[in-house]
């Protein structure tokens, strides 16, 4: 299974650990993973401004780049969505398009989803807190959020639950947003830490030691607060704590 690696720009910059963990965890399972390394920027952040004519030449170049592979995996939930759920206006019609949304998955969804994955050989025996970000929840369906009806899932959740030793701690809310939302931290600076201390203290009214997600934006949000605030509270990408628990086994 021939899987192309997509690594989120902040990512690549500012937490190239979580891109290692990434990788580990997908060769571990017998992925061919290759990293075009000619990748740039999914364009998230120009669209979120009202920027589109920035964001459509990356997404052009996206598709240019991604759409030979089988599988396209990324580390960030946001990114994804970006591509699956905010390309149409620049790319539909086009050949391979369709194709290439049907192929980009969130790495924990991949795992789930695609690779089947039922069970995880290693421990990791600590409390840890689950931020489910809006991108994942709402966007990519990765979880059920509260204000659906039917039956609660959650497929990082499923991830950390097959590890040993864990202890995942429910916050009171648990989907609520974290404040990030990329340039709303910059334009609404003070909702946004607002938002991410609410988040932050929940987590640790919960006995919280870890603080886990799918999306290094929200945790990178998150991790500022908490060591402004100093916090107890140590902050992990999923792929970090998995790969981790499996290193140590």
């Amino acid at each position: 299974m021939q899987v192309a690696l997509f690594i989120p720009c902040y990512i690549d910059q500012l937490y190239p650990r979580v891109g290692m963990a990434t990788l580990e965890i997908l060769e571990r399972r017998g992925c061919d993973v290759v990293f075009p390394s000619a990748q740039t920027c999914c364009g998230q952040p120009m669209s979120n401004t009202g920027c589109a004519s920035d964001a459509k030449p990356l997404a052009e170049r996206f598709l240019e780049i991604f759409a030979p592979y089988q599988y396209v995996v990324c580390p960030s939930g946001s990114c994804v969505s970006m591509v699956r759920r905010h390309y149409d206006e620049f790319l539909e019609g086009r050949p391979g398009f369709e194709e290439l949304k049907g192929k980009t998955f969130e790495l924990c969804e991949f795992l789930v989803d695609v690779l089947k994955v039922d069970s995880w050989n290693g421990a990791y025996p600590h409390k840890v807190g689950l931020h489910s970000s809006c991108h994942g929840l709402r966007e990519l369906g990765m979880g059920k959020p509260s204000e659906r009806v039917g039956p609660a899932f959650n497929k990082p959740q499923r991830l950390l639950e097959m590890l040993d030793q864990i202890e995942l701690v429910k916050p009171q809310r648990p989907d609520e947003c974290c404040g990030f939302g990329g340039t709303f931290a910059v334009a609404e600076e003070a909702v946004s830490c607002m938002m991410g201390g609410d988040r932050l203290r929940d987590h640790l009214s919960a006995g919280a030691e870890v603080l886990t997600a799918a999306d290094m934006s929200c945790l990178m949000h998150l991790q500022g607060l908490a060591k402004r605030k100093e916090m107890p509270l140590q902050i992990k990408h999923i792929a970090e704590i998995l790969n981790e628990s499996e290193a140590k086994s």
